[in-house]
């Protein structure tokens, strides 16, 4: 690690220190006896992750039932979570195992673009998913003409876009810093403060631009989501029967627990774990909501949905019958 150090150093003499800039990243090189028991964990999450995600969009492609507007959004959801863990976890992993602990400058950069598209897609498509649930309660009638096609296709892209500008805009103001010094990343990834602390020029308007971007998608999102299941709520109270009442809550029920995950793990990292003292909590938070949250999420939608068990039981058996 002291060479990498070195050799950062005496590139920054040499001029241009965003073309040459490397990054070294501590990862959780504190505990080395650690090291191959978390790459065992980590890359069992990680695998399981891609299968789950990758056989949710099989699975909702090739079954006609599930081409509604809520298993279009979670096709999408699976897709960006597949996305996502897969920008994060290899680089966890290889610097599980592997002495080189460097990243270059292009690299990290890239790397922060892609899961910054990722983390505020997945957050409009969540709030586009409680929209859909609050007009399928709400106005069971007219769901087929409210949630139509178009409008699907028009939330969806649109949260694509929006991702892709607000990560664009951040990324543009982290390439705006000059970098210096060693280069060392306490972390495992290139998320925005661990990149900031790298630089040697003032970056009080980045970190301005970040918290902007980050309130205003936090907040819009939220707000989309409480009002929807706050009139859902209200809704479903009025409901005589108690069969209603369970049947309203068991439609929306998963789909709350997947936010919860999202939009608690989010605060509890940007609003409460940002001390040196909770620098480890920190990590794990963020392996959570990388790596941990992409597997949950197509085990809870999928838990107690009979015509995803039965694609997949066909699927098995299908499998199962071309090796026999």
């Amino acid at each position: 690690m002291n060479s990498q150090i070195s050799s950062n150093k005496s590139q920054m003499q040499e001029g241009n220190q965003s073309a040459v800039f490397t990054f070294v990243f501590l990862g959780f090189s504190e505990y080395p006896k650690l090291q191959v028991p978390l790459f065992l964990v980590f890359l069992t999450i990680y695998t399981i992750s891609v299968l789950e995600n990758l056989g949710m969009i099989l699975i909702i492609r090739i079954k006609p039932k599930l081409h509604t507007p809520m298993y279009v959004f979670l096709s999408h959801l699976s897709f960006v979570d597949f996305c996502y863990t897969t920008t994060i976890a290899p680089k966890l992993l290889d610097l599980l195992i592997v002495e080189d602990r460097s990243m270059s400058f292009k690299g990290c950069i890239a790397q922060f673009f892609f899961g910054c598209t990722c983390v505020i897609t997945q957050t409009f498509i969540l709030a586009a998913m409680a929209y859909d649930r609050f007009v399928a309660v709400c106005n069971p009638l007219l769901y087929n003409i409210a949630m139509s096609r178009k409008l699907c296709a028009l939330l969806v892209a649109g949260s694509y876009i929006w991702g892709g500008i607000c990560s664009s805009t951040l990324t543009y103001f982290l390439l705006a810093l000059s970098y210096c010094g060693s280069g060392i990343i306490n972390h495992f990834c290139c998320e925005y403060s661990a990149i900031i602390s790298a630089s040697c020029s003032d970056s009080s308007i980045s970190q301005l631009a970040c918290l902007v971007i980050c309130m205003f998608n936090e907040v819009c999102s939220l707000l989309i989501i409480l009002t929807s299941y706050v009139v859902i709520v209200i809704t479903v109270i009025k409901i005589p029967s108690k069969g209603g009442h369970r049947k309203a809550f068991s439609t929306c029920g998963f789909h709350l627990t997947a936010i919860c995950f999202c939009h608690g793990v989010i605060l509890l990292l940007y609003c409460v774990l940002k001390s040196k003292s909770s620098l480890l909590l920190f990590k794990f938070a963020t392996v959570f909501y990388s790596m941990v949250i992409p597997m949950l999420n197509p085990l809870i939608y999928s838990l107690r949905n009979k015509d995803v068990k039965e694609t997949l039981r066909k699927l098995v058996h299908l499998k199962v019958l071309s090796h026999s």
